[in-house]
């Protein structure tokens, strides 16, 4: 369903840090401390921002990595309520198209894909790496 998706307005940027920690919590992603985000919003190589016609932001997605050879695609989520309008599509197409902007020739752009959001990811170029490799993580 892709109605009302342009009474919505993407921009770069990224949100203050209690936004950031709404929307991905009602996205049902897990939260992070304060205070690291703080420390690491910052830090984002390029990130943007779905914001409603009364300035509600409702979604975000970012890129951190070194700014030359690795790059990850991190944090994409919208707000449940506004699901199912094309709205991840257009998040990835802003930090997409800011890759293949920015990014020298031959970097390495990863992301992991939660649930059926890797079908989202194979319309942007995304394969999957196994069996070649395999996805792994640490908390600290």
């Amino acid at each position: 369903m892709n109605d009302s998706s342009d009474t919505y307005d993407v921009r770069p940027g990224v949100p203050d840090v209690d936004t950031f920690r709404h929307l991905r919590t009602a996205a049902g992603m897990s939260d992070r401390p304060a205070a690291a985000v703080a420390a690491g919003l910052p830090h984002t190589w390029y990130g943007v921002t779905v914001h409603t016609e009364d300035g509600r932001t409702v979604g975000m997605g970012r890129i951190v990595g070194d700014g030359g050879s690795v790059f990850q695609i991190a944090d994409i989520c919208v707000l449940p309520e506004h699901q199912g309008r094309g709205l991840g599509g257009r998040i990835m197409a802003g930090l997409t198209a800011e890759l293949e902007r920015r990014a020298p020739a031959g970097a390495y752009v990863s992301l992991i894909a939660d649930g059926d959001a890797h079908r989202l990811y194979a319309k942007f170029g995304f394969t999957e790496t196994a069996p070649h490799s395999v996805g792994m993580h640490r908390l600290v």
